[in-house]
């Protein structure tokens, strides 16, 4: 089988698509035909080596953390899924060394997947795995958003940022998005109340808000200080600069700034699914590459300036 593969760290140009031999799947664990991945930013990141504290030095390390497609085969002690199956889930974060979800084939625990929406293609669900889980926990799980509550969202043309700012609206939050000024029509269709240019407005001329739900991990103090009082903030936008931020702000309480890794078990999955199916989210997409182009897609990402997800088609 074909498998997008990390050969060392670097720029892009490191990935290669090579031609491995096929899991299988052991006790505990799924089979999956993928038809579809995504590049988020764990991806990018592993891949230019900043977490090899966490990653190592043992390459290859499979590509691409999320998959949407059908299943294969079980092994001994699953329940619940049976071969044709569609399914969508994400591989562990730690666990991706030769394969991951950018290949034909995945195996990965059965709690690490869920049933896909009815009626998605793999391409739409596969947009929305790891995007859709981190904006769900961000504003559930970690700042426990309320119907009523003002929401800025930063980065709101992203991946996770379309993701939260639809998530927030089906909440009954007032939105604010803070993308580029070309992406407000998207922006407000998907929810938004407001779109400010983010080239044109500076922090202290925003808020208050009682959640601000940040993907892009600078000037989180400048941004935690537009906080109203018990307000909360959680960046997903990870840097060694957003780590020290965050430290440093534990000293201010509920307005300290919060993070959280985003590994969605078959619960959120089912709960994600739910939010899709009631079209509360909607997908996001942006370029549509084929594995042999990934490469293409990594560097996409890496310039930004996209609405949404740029999704990998692992099958024709």
């Amino acid at each position: 089988m074909k498998a997008a593969q990390i050969t060392s760290y670097g720029a892009a140009d490191v990935l290669r698509v090579n031609e491995v031999a096929r899991p299988a799947p052991g006790p505990g664990e799924v089979l999956v035909s993928v038809e579809a991945s995504s590049v988020n930013g764990h991806d990018v990141i592993v891949r230019a080596g900043e977490l090899k504290m966490v990653s190592g030095r043992r390459f290859p390390i499979g590509a691409g953390l999320d998959f949407a497609g059908v299943v294969v085969e079980t092994g001994a002690e699953v329940e619940g899924y049976r071969a044709g199956d569609r399914v969508w889930g994400m591989v562990h974060p730690r666990k991706r060394h030769v394969t991951a979800g950018a290949a034909e084939y995945v195996v990965v625990p059965a709690e690490r997947i869920s049933l896909s929406p009815a009626g998605v293609s793999s391409l739409d669900a596969a947009s929305l795995v790891v995007t859709g889980a981190t904006a769900l926990l961000a504003l559930r799980d970690s700042v426990h958003a309320v119907k009523g509550e003002r929401v800025l969202v930063r980065g709101a043309a992203g991946g996770v940022g379309t993701a939260a700012v639809q998530l927030a609206h089906a909440l009954g939050c007032h939105v604010t998005a803070l993308a580029r000024d070309r992406h407000a029509p998207v922006l407000t269709g998907l929810g938004a109340d407001e779109v400010l240019d983010y080239g044109s407005t500076t922090s202290d001329a925003i808020g208050p808000f009682d959640v601000i739900v940040d993907t892009v991990g600078t000037e989180l103090n400048c941004y935690r200080s537009r906080l109203a009082a018990g307000g909360r903030m959680v960046t997903v936008g990870l840097s060694a600069s957003a780590l020290a931020a965050i430290a440093a702000s534990s000293v201010y309480g509920s307005r300290r700034v919060r993070t959280f890794s985003a590994n969605p078990d078959t619960a959120v999955l089912r709960d994600l699914a739910d939010h899709v199916t009631s079209g509360a989210l909607r997908p996001v997409i942006d370029s549509v590459y084929s594995l042999t182009d990934i490469t293409a897609a990594h560097e996409a990402f890496e310039r930004g300036g996209a609405v949404g997800k740029h999704v990998v088609a692992v099958t024709a």
